[in-house]
């Protein structure tokens, strides 16, 4: 199946590039995937194919984004045989999801952990994907499943929340990496809701709303409110009351209801 392993390109750190090639693990992460036949596949960060080779077993069409331009070649090398496995050698954040699937889609990847977040928010924008799988960081599954006033709960949690509901389905060991990396990962799932918090037109505004709110994460929310938009103390507190907000709690209190809730309010407060 293609080159032999001293014909491999070299690892690039500067990439954060780890591999995983164990079986039984790349196999549990297309089961989390749960692909339907003919479905399209976009996989991010497809490195030496070991999981674009398990994904093209079930997915209808597979759409594998490498930035690597020497594994890019070596993957279209591969499946150059197959109509059914595109490779696109490009930037994830450059390339907009929906259209290189050509209409629904699933999606997967195991995620460069130096880039993990910047990858979950444009992932986040429409089209978004029926279903997604992503092997990253524990810390960061955490942070995405996290409940408010926990340890773990920021902005990518109430960003991702409002829009989507996320699990962890399963743990993988660093030894399962070539390199190891110096974290556990762990393998989550993003289901779009139903019933999202925020309509399309909402989403920017909200999302740098909860950026800027979570920069000012140690003051009381009375203070922050005046810091985002000036006003009065009082026009603070009335804002922060008409929204279901303490005034004296902090921003990893509020739920992402309470979050919408205060972009909504702020936003009709003008400039």
């Amino acid at each position: 199946m293609g080159a032999g392993r001293d014909a491999l390109p070299p690892i690039r750190k500067s990439l954060g590039q780890h591999f995983l090639s164990d079986r039984r693990i790349l196999t549990r992460i297309a089961d989390a995937l749960e692909i339907r036949e003919e479905e399209t596949v976009v996989e991010i960060g497809p490195g030496r194919g070991s999981l674009t080779e398990v994904l093209r077993e079930r997915a209808g069409r597979l759409v594998a984004i490498e930035y690597d331009r020497a594994l890019a070649a070596l993957l279209r090398e591969r499946y150059a045989s197959d109509a059914r496995v595109h490779i696109v050698e490009a930037d994830v954040l450059t390339v907009n999801l929906g259209e290189v699937a050509g209409g629904g889609y699933a999606l997967v990847g195991n995620v460069p952990y130096y880039i993990t977040t910047p990858i979950l928010f444009h992932a986040l924008k429409r089209p978004r994907a029926d279903r997604a799988v992503y092997l990253v960081q524990r810390e960061v599954a955490e942070r995405m499943t996290a409940a408010a006033g926990s340890g773990q709960y920021g902005a990518l949690s109430v960003n991702l929340q409002a829009l989507a509901t996320a699990e962890i389905v399963f743990r993988v060991p660093a030894g399962a990496f070539t390199p190891p990396p110096k974290v556990e990962s762990a393998v989550a799932r993003v289901r779009p809701r139903v019933d999202p918090i925020v309509a399309p037109e909402e989403e920017q505004g909200f999302r740098e709303t909860v950026q800027a709110t979570f920069g000012l994460r140690r003051k009381q929310m009375r203070r922050v409110v005046r810091e985002l938009k000036p006003m009065s103390a009082e026009g603070a507190a009335a804002l922060l009351e008409k929204a279901g907000i303490d005034p004296v709690a902090r921003p990893e209190t509020l739920s992402p209801e309470q979050f919408a809730a205060l972009y909504r309010l702020l936003h009709r407060a003008g400039p």
